[in-house]
């Protein structure tokens, strides 16, 4: 299943049911085939996913320093982190803040 993400105020963004189920979780928001992120409630949405990239982030970090430099597994590099995944809903959040847009998915 796809989840296609829209507001007024930016272009679409389409992502894997695993992906948009992910940051869903983590902006405290229900995994359901249908559902909004208010104006009133973006401030709260973007806190916890920048919050998240930067935990992991720092995860990453730590996780480099115990690395052997260049054995790195190729699984490993190119592997898509949660700030990427993120990024487009992050900027769709602050678009839709911004214009004063609610965010919506499977309407």
């Amino acid at each position: 299943m796809l989840y296609r993400f829209k507001s007024q105020a930016s272009a679409d963004i389409v992502m894997l049911e695993a992906n948009a189920r992910q940051l869903l979780d983590i902006m405290g928001k229900a995994g359901g085939p249908k559902g909004i992120i208010t104006v009133e409630q973006i401030p709260a949405a973007l806190a916890a996913l920048e919050a998240a990239v930067r935990n992991e982030g720092a995860n990453q970090h730590n996780h480099d320093s115990f690395a052997v430099e260049g054995h790195a597994e190729d699984a490993e590099r190119q592997h898509v982190g949660l700030h990427q995944r993120a990024a487009p809903l992050i900027h769709m959040l602050k678009d839709s803040l911004s214009d004063k847009k609610d965010v919506v998915w499977g309407v």
